[in-house]
């Protein structure tokens, strides 16, 4: 039976509509878009296709569509197209191009609440529905893609989907790998938070990042450890999980500064971070304290080759930030046996104090001198063998020229050879003034403990005493050498000479030095005596041109330890100069009670040696 009016309903001639229908009915149009209309379009094709059936000209309509009911606001209409049942097939081959703009939207702040809360709703449905292995692939380029505080923002957004979608394929290894390397990358590129400040800022979000990814390895880290079969799928797994701790180790621990354990109160992330990390290597590599000490002898410990054939120095990095974490930090050291004595640590230690020591950034070289400090705390003065400046670290360590505070230290724990050894090899290569009147200064206290022993040590007094001598009393470049920059080195030279005059008598001759005095006086006293009046010269007429600068108001250049110093004021050239003649007088004054000494000791000797004749 057809429609028909009632008796009631006016004659359709007469049917008077409303003066606005016509508005209302496109704005209801318009509400539903000619976005939504196109992707029902496509969607309607595809339907009744097979799945290898769908043509690539119908994935990027699909896509433009998509995208364009997103950017123009009709998400509540996506999603109930994408919870129709009937297009599930359709949604699982082609729904994986929806997950740009979606996330996209996810991250745009300007969108409003309820609208992002339906993007969501989109998202886990399209992780739920679609084809994982394109949805990896899609998930990885987005992570690929932001940059500065972008990225930590991307990856903690994606880093849950992603291990959805990873647990779902079948080729783990090679998926796992490709994503840790894709995120350890990205990550690589965000500056490490200092101080403890910028550790609680967490401006760049790395911090955060650092404890999810942990959370999103830790399944895939169990799966290795309850996979008894060994499998070569589990092997490759387990070779991806190692060489991305390792990885973590170089970078952000290489770098990252840990708060005091009195005050982090067990919210300090980078100490959780390496403990994690430090806790996949034990539980899936070798024992801890095997993968710890044998790794870099010349028979590997390491099972996993291709992990082998990664970069020497990349590895080395990661086996120094692995021995301060554990020694210096303390993480997981209780897995350690405590039968280790403190020279073997010291020795194994010092491969990686070097590696520390090298780089330029100075959180790194500090954590070099911490793990130095740590190893040198646990061994007694003087029993520090000299056998062991024979192993190349020990000897280039300490010419690292850091900090004087831990080369003393190291100093310290050395037999009577070995400081004896370190001595010389430091005043042949150090070429800095300072550091060598540090080792003038420890020169001069060895052979004052040497000389109030009852049995001399050998090292210290006699012929060898005179070795070294030699390269302690002497000007570089004779009476040419630079007096104001080894002016350090010059003045403990001069101290250490006037205290064998006072200490040492002509006759008892303990140190060799009455012998040597001849060539002492050749090769040091003369020669300074003529660069002091050479330098005092310079310094005299460049105090005149500056002076008469200064009458003029014009500004010149000046030469100050070898250096020109440019475009100086003269009342601050005047100041410098002067400061410069002053260090001369003081070498000069020096130099004058020293051979006054001289004089005294020889003159006193000599009459000793009438008196007695």
């Amino acid at each position: 039976m057809g429609w028909r009016a009632s008796e009631s309903s006016p004659p359709i001639d007469k049917l008077v509509l409303h003066p606005n229908f016509c508005e209302i009915l496109a704005s209801k149009l318009g509400e539903i878009g000619m976005a939504v209309e196109e992707l029902q379009s496509i969607i309607k094709r595809c339907q009744i296709l097979e799945e290898q059936d769908f043509k690539e000209e119908d994935f990027g309509l699909f896509q433009l569509a998509g995208q364009r009911c997103i950017e123009e606001g009709h998400i509540d209409q996506l999603l109930e197209i994408i919870q129709n049942e009937k297009n599930k097939v359709i949604i699982k081959n082609m729904g994986w191009n929806l997950i740009g703009p979606v996330v996209r939207c996810l991250l745009c702040k300007d969108k409003e609440d309820a609208k992002r809360k339906v993007c969501f709703l989109i998202f886990d449905l399209l992780v739920k529905l679609c084809n994982p292995k394109e949805l990896l692939l899609g998930l990885l380029e987005l992570i690929e893609e932001p940059s500065g505080k972008q990225i930590s923002q991307s990856i903690l957004l994606l880093l849950q989907p992603l291990q959805t979608v990873i647990q779902k394929l079948h080729n783990k290894a090679y998926s796992i790998g490709l994503a840790l390397s894709t995120l350890w990358n990205q990550l690589s590129l965000l500056p490490v938070p200092y101080s403890k400040e910028q550790i609680q800022m967490d401006d760049y979000g790395l911090c955060q990042c650092c404890k999810a990814l942990i959370e999103f390895t830790k399944p895939f880290v169990e799966e290795v450890i309850d996979n008894k079969e060994n499998s070569l799928e589990n092997e490759k797994l387990k070779d991806e999980l190692l060489k991305f701790c390792f990885k973590s180790l170089k970078c952000p621990l290489l770098t990252a500064q840990f708060l005091e354990q009195s005050e982090e109160g067990g919210n300090d992330p980078f100490r959780y971070f390496a403990s994690e990390i430090i806790g996949f290597l034990s539980a899936i590599g070798h024992p801890f304290p095997k993968m710890i000490f044998n790794h870099g002898r010349k028979k590997r410990t390491w099972n996993y080759l291709e992990f082998e054939e990664e970069e020497d120095k990349q590895l080395a990095d990661s086996m120094a930030s692995l021995a301060y974490l554990v020694f210096v930090q303390g993480i997981r050291i209780d897995q350690l046996p405590m039968v280790l004595s403190p020279l073997y640590l010291l020795q194994f230690n010092m491969g990686h104090i070097e590696v520390f020591l090298q780089r330029t950034e100075e959180s790194v070289i500090s954590k070099g001198l911490e793990l130095l400090e740590n190893s040198l705390l646990r061994i007694e003065d003087s029993s520090l063998l000299y056998q062991y400046l024979e192993i190349k670290s020990f000897l280039t360590v300490p010419q690292r020229k850091k900090s004087l505070a831990m080369l003393q230290l190291y100093i310290n724990k050395l037999d009577s050879q070995g400081k004896y050894t370190l001595f010389r090899c430091l005043l042949n290569t150090s070429n800095h003034s300072g550091v060598e009147a540090f080792i003038i200064q420890n020169i001069k206290n060895q052979i004052d403990m040497s000389l109030k022993r009852t049995h001399n040590n050998k090292w210290f007094t006699g012929p060898q005493l005179v070795s070294l001598l030699d390269l302690v009393l002497f000007l570089p470049e004779g009476a040419e050498t630079d007096l104001l920059q080894n002016s350090d080195r010059i003045m403990a030279s001069l101290n250490l000479l006037r205290y064998l005059v006072i200490k040492d008598n002509e006759n008892d001759n303990q140190t060799g030095l009455w012998t040597e005095l001849g060539n002492i006086e050749n090769n040091f006293l003369k020669p300074l005596h003529i660069g002091l009046n050479m330098s005092k010269a310079h310094y005299e007429a460049e105090i005149k041109n500056s002076q008469e600068a200064q009458k003029s108001k014009d500004l010149c250049s000046i030469t100050v330890g070898g250096e020109e110093i440019p475009n100086m004021p003269p009342e601050m050239q005047l100041k410098v100069l002067h400061s410069a003649l002053f260090t001369f007088d003081l070498i000069e004054s020096v130099l004058a009670r020293v051979e006054e000494l001289i004089e005294i000791k020889t003159k006193s000797t000599s009459e000793e040696n009438i008196g007695i004749k």
